[in-house]
Parts: structure tokens; C-alpha cells; sequence
């Protein structure tokens, strides 16, 4: 074990780490001045001493770490079960005292009160031998293979070691973990951007494996650090099956944690914050698939104007023909598309019905809505029928709609107050898209649309009404005897079938 108060240097990826044993940190040379814990990488290293860039230089540190008198130990990556006394076993997240790092596969260490050989290889990863081929791999393809992975990292060694703290080994069902979870719950958001990337990492991996010295590299990688018998991308998988567990066995610890309980009120409430962490994932996940296609019905409507569509929006809500009224009595029949803040008017070819004319939006965010009873309208002297009104706040302006039957008329009605409560509810969640998902989105629209005709082959059928689930509802339920494999893809919200799909499934752009 490591005295107390002895600097140690942990050696995990491409990180060390130096704190004192018990928990304090003291000034050394990679520690900045105020003695706070940090990590440093490799690199930091090297620019300290340019012998560690050289081949081996990585050994070559440790050893003259371990020369200089200092504690250092590795963190395990992965389990070692071994069944010979000459080698150390460990579980994934030991630390293991490494005594001497001459051989550059396996080290002599020290695990608890046992002394023998490990394999170096297990405190490595795939993203280091990556890098180290740069022929191979642009710097763009490991950010889209690896995503954020490493930041995943660096939050869970963090939360993992919060959580021992507040882990009572003595007496375990004392232990009290719920704040860790509540502590730590926005954190968690990281994940989301791992979750989005992983289709994107997925794609990438098949079209390099194609190739066979990539097949050959990457398993080359997994027998060197002789890690399991697990393909690449179930490894890159483990983040996303991570984070789908913790409701679930959240679930499990509240079941059998009785109300009396110090820890039983913190538990629930980490239960229902990581229910809300899957369910925003799951939905960034679900407003990332239909961009694109939203981005692809923008292209196909002539003369559009003004910023793109997925500047303020990411969802359509609902689509269908009303009738636009003027305070002159004219009337205009137009084809409105309620989206996430705004409303869009477009007006159909009379030769060609499936080409639509961009006519103008209306900014929801800035209007009112108003239910009118047939008959007389008294501000406009106009007899409606099936009528309602959007009236600005900031202006005299007053759109007035009518639909030709009342149903249509309840739908247009029920998914306005949809709309404003998916807003209010995308800014409760935080939910955003980033500016370069929305320009990539844009871009590969107008490539897949240049030199296609505009239009589509229909008119775009109103869809049946569809009641938004609460927000505490967007989420599943997953049984614990389904596989670990099929986690993620049942992890998806249970909705009833979109909006999006329904109303759009005549147009061409989102023909395959």
C-alpha cells in the first residue's frame, strides 16, 4: 500500500495523475500552484523531457519516476484473471503499485498484499495506437470513431471515486450514494453528444473495415492489450449501454431501500434525474434523425427566403390547409407547416400540385393564440366559421385562419398548445442542436437536391392528432433480462409514430 502523505503517480491512458495517499496533493512538477488535483497527458510529459517522445518513452518515464523514489501506480483498464501465482490478478479500476517497468509488456506491481507480473498492456487503449498512425487515420476520423470518449473517461473516474467516498464498506447498507447521482446528474450530459456521434462512429468504423489492414490493425490492438474477445465497436458500444443501466439499477436499489432510510429520498430523486438524463439523450437523438429530412423539405420548396428552417427549429408538429383571411374579406388557400417556434406558408403550383411556393412564416414565439365561435366576427365584420386567430403582442398584427371542417380545426388548435409546451419543455431539458449539426444537416441537403426537380408526388395528408407525452413520460422502462446488446436500441422513446413521418411520407425528398 502507499504510505500516507508519499506523492504517488497514477499512470492510466494518457494521464498521470499525483496525489498524496491521503487525498491532499503537493507541489510537484506537473502540479500547478495552487497543489489542486489535475491530469496530465503524455504530451505534458514529453515537454518536460523530450527523451519520453522517443520510441519506449513512455517505460523510460515510469522508470525514472520509480528511480526517483516516487509511488507509481497504474490503473487497470480491464479485469486479469489468471490462475498463476506468478501473475497479479485485478478487476477493471484497481490500482496496482507498479515496482518495476523494465520489460515493456509486463510489470512487476503490488495489488493489495500481493506481489507478481501484470500485463502493461492493460492501463492502454485503442485511441493511443490510433494516433501513433496518423497514415492511417485522419484527425477528423478519431474524432468521429472516438467522439468525446475520452471526456467520458475523465467524468466517470471523477463520479467513481465520489462514489467510494459515500460507499460504507464496513456496514454497506448504511452506505448513502443517492447524492453522488444528484451531484453529478448535469455531468452526465456529456453523454448525449457520445450517444449522437455513435451511429456517425459506427458508419465510419464498417466503411474503414472494408479495408483488410484495418481489420488487421484493430485486432492487433485488442490481442496486443490482450483485451476479450469483443470487436472494436462493442467496446464503443460500453458508453451507451452505461448510461441506459443507471435508471435501471437505480430502479433496483430503490426497490429494496425501505422509506425510514437516510438515503432512500436522495435515491428517488437520482432515480427520476437519471430518467431524465436517458430521456434528453434519447430525444437529441430522435430531433438529430429528422433534421435531415427536415433540411431536405426546405431544399425542395421554390423560392425560399430568409434564415433556414433549422435556425429556430428541430420538430415538425403539424402540417395541413387552412384558408388565410384578409380584413378586406380576401382569402388565400395556403399549406401551413407548424414547426418548434415558427409557422411556415407555402402556396401550390396551379399547373404542378406537387411544387410548393415558399409565402412566409409567422414567429410563434411572438403571437397569441385566439378560438373564435362561428359566426360574426366583430373586429373584422366577417362571418367565419371554424376560425381562430394568431395576434402578435408586439404589434397590430392579426392572422386569421379558417379550416374547412371542425375536426381539422380542433387539431390545428391542440397542436398550437403542443408546440409552445414542446418549447417550454426543450428549454427545461436544455435541449439544443449544435450549429455545425445543423450546417452539416443543410449542406447534405442541398447536395443530395442539386439538380433534382423541385416538388413532391402529393399533397401532404393532415395527420392524425397525436397528444405529446409529458416530459416526465419520455422515457422506457427496460426489463433486466434483456441482453446488455439490445439496450440501447430499446432504450428509445415508446412514441406513437411521428408527426414528421406521416405528413411527409409523399414527398419526394424523403423517398429513399
Amino acid at each position: 500500500m502507499v504510505a500516507r502523505g508519499e506523492i504517488a503517480r497514477f499512470w492510466s491512458l494518457e494521464s498521470l495523475h499525483m496525489v498524496s495517499s491521503d487525498g491532499g496533493t503537493e507541489s510537484a512538477a506537473l502540479v500547478d500552484d495552487n497543489g489542486s488535483e489535475e491530469d496530465y497527458s503524455y504530451e505534458d510529459l514529453c515537454q518536460a523531457n523530450p527523451r519520453y517522445l522517443q520510441p519506449g518513452g513512455e517505460q523510460l518515464a515510469i522508470n525514472e519516476l520509480i528511480g526517483d523514489g516516487s509511488v507509481v501506480c497504474a490503473e487497470a483498464l480491464w479485469d486479469h484473471v489468471t490462475m498463476d501465482d506468478q501473475e497479479l490478478g485485478f478487476k477493471a479500476g484497481d490500482v496496482i503499485q507498479v515496482l518495476e517497468a523494465s520489460n515493456k509488456d509486463w510489470w512487476w506491481g503490488r495489488n493489495e498484499d500481493k506481489e507478481a507480473w501484470f500485463p502493461a498492456s492493460f492501463v492502454r487503449g485503442y485511441i493511443r495506437q490510433c494516433r501513433k498512425h496518423t497514415g492511417m487515420f485522419t484527425v477528423a476520423q478519431l474524432a468521429t470513431i472516438f467522439g468525446n470518449i475520452e471526456d467520458i473517461y475523465k467524468f466517470q473516474r471523477k463520479f467513481l471515486k465520489d462514489l467510494e467516498k459515500q460507499y460504507n464498506k464496513e456496514e454497506p447498507h448504511l452506505s448513502e450514494i443517492g447524492s453522488c447521482f444528484l451531484q453529478h446528474q448535469e455531468g452526465f450530459a456529456i453523454y448525449s453528444e457520445y450517444c449522437n456521434n455513435h451511429p456517425g462512429a459506427c458508419a465510419e468504423l464498417s466503411n474503414l473495415m472494408k479495408q483488410g489492414r484495418y481489420r488487421h490493425f484493430f485486432e492487433a490492438c485488442r490481442l496486443l492489450q490482450q483485451m476479450i474477445d469483443i470487436a472494436i465497436d462493442g467496446f464503443l458500444l460500453t458508453p451507451v449501454q452505461k448510461i441506459c443501466k443507471y435508471p435501471l439499477q437505480l430502479a433496483e436499489l430503490l426497490k429494496y431501500t425501505t422509506q425510514e432510510h437516510s438515503d432512500y429520498n436522495n435515491i428517488k430523486a437520482a432515480y427520476e434525474a437519471m430518467k431524465n438524463v436517458a430521456c434528453l439523450i434519447n430525444e437529441r437523438k430522435r430531433r438529430l434523425e429528422s433534421i435531415d429530412k427536415i433540411a431536405r423539405w426546405q431544399v425542395s420548396i421554390v423560392g425560399w427566403e430568409g434564415l433556414d428552417i433549422l435556425d429556430r427549429s428541430s420538430e415538425l408538429i403539424h402540417s395541413g390547409e387552412l384558408t388565410k383571411i384578409s380584413k378586406h374579406g380576401k382569402s388565400q388557400q395556403r399549406t401551413f407547416f407548424l414547426f418548434d417556434h415558427q409557422l411556415v406558408s407555402c402556396k401550390k403550383d396551379l399547373l404542378r400540385r406537387d411544387v410548393l411556393y415558399y409565402r412566409g412564416r409567422t414567429d410563434m414565439d411572438e403571437v397569441e393564440l385566439v378560438d373564435l365561435e362561428d359566426g360574426r366576427d366583430k373586429d373584422w365584420n366577417l362571418h367565419v366559421k371554424n376560425a381562430f386567430k394568431l395576434v402578435s403582442r408586439t404589434t397590430d398584427e392579426v392572422h386569421l385562419f379558417c379550416a374547412k371542417k371542425h375536426e381539422d380545426k380542433a387539431r390545428w388548435l391542440q397542436a398550437c398548445g403542443d408546440e409552445r409546451r414542446r418549447v417550454q419543455e426543450d428549454r427545461e431539458m436544455g435541449m439544443e442542436i449544435s450549429e455545425n449539426q445543423k450546417k452539416l444537416a443543410m449542406l447534405n441537403a442541398q447536395k443530395a437536391g442539386h439538380g433534382k426537380s423541385k416538388g413532391y408526388s402529393g399533397c401532404p395528408v393532415a395527420p392524425p392528432h397525436q397528444s405529446l407525452h409529458p416530459l416526465h413520460q419520455r422515457h422506457v422502462t427496460v426489463p433486466t433480462s434483456i441482453p446488455q446488446q439490445q439496450v440501447f436500441a430499446l432504450a428509445e422513446p415508446k412514441r406513437k409514430p411521428s408527426l414528421f413521418w406521416h405528413t411527409f411520407n409523399k414527398l419526394t425528398p424523403f423517398k429513399k
